[in-house]
This record gives C-alpha cells, sequence and structure tokens, in this order.
C-alpha cells in the first residue's frame, strides 16, 4: 500500500502521465464535465471535499507554472481568488464561456464537492528543472 502523496489511483495515475504544459482541473461540483475527458469524480456530499483541500494535495504533487481562472471569480467568490493568489503561481484570467471550452484539452478533470461559485481552476503543468 502507497504510504505517501496521493492516494486515488487515477489521480495518481493523471500526476505520473503529466508532461510540461499539460493541463489538470480542480472543479466544483456544478461544472460540466466534457464526455472524452477522463473525470475523477471525488464528490461526495455538498462542500466535501472541498476545493482547496483537494488543490492544495494537487500543489503539493504538482510542478504548477501557472493557473487559469474565470473572470467572473473576481466578483463572485473573492475570498477563493484571493487564497488562489496566496499561492503566488502566476494566473490567467478567461470569461467562463472560455474557460468551459479550455477543459476540453484537460487530461483529467478532479470533481469536488466545492459548491462555490466560479470555484474551478485549470493546472499547467511546469517542470521540475530549470
Amino acid at each position: 500500500m502507497k504510504k505517501h502523496g496521493v492516494l486515488n489511483r487515477d489521480i495518481s495515475i493523471a500526476l505520473s502521465k503529466l508532461g510540461h504544459t499539460d493541463r489538470i482541473v480542480v472543479a466544483d461540483c456544478g461544472l460540466p464535465i466534457p464526455d472524452h475527458v477522463t473525470c475523477v469524480d471525488l464528490s461526495l456530499k455538498p462542500g466535501v471535499p472541498n476545493f482547496l483541500d483537494v488543490l492544495s494535495v494537487m500543489l503539493q504533487e504538482m510542478a504548477v507554472e501557472k493557473f487559469t481562472l474565470a473572470e467572473e471569480i473576481k466578483v463572485k467568490n473573492q475570498p477563493l481568488q484571493e487564497a488562489l493568489w496566496r499561492q503566488e503561481i502566476p494566473v490567467d484570467y478567461v470569461t467562463h464561456e472560455k474557460f468551459k471550452k479550455l477543459t476540453n484539452e484537460a487530461k483529467v478533470i478532479i470533481r469536488t464537492g466545492e459548491n462555490t461559485p466560479y470555484a474551478n481552476v485549470i493546472l499547467h503543468a511546469g517542470v521540475i528543472f530549470s
């Protein structure tokens, strides 16, 4: 049995397959999931697990060079936006409609139980060397 890191086998596999600039989405429970993109659904009930807990684990496990967020988070979910800024990772903003289109390019979408507006982020894989 694995002792450290992500215990979820589907997330662990997805992380091990990532290359530079590949994308993983951490999503709230309402984001539409494209049929062709693998979804790892962690949601148990509204709010569980929450977005920030899942994101925290992802940031421990992968090199992230950039976030993509929906522009609407600035007005509709300022507390979450501020929490993301504290990560000190560069952020690109797009409209929520564009964000949903970008999810088509994700390797995997991790669905949380988060039930606050625009609690979605695209994580762009970085590299572990310079």
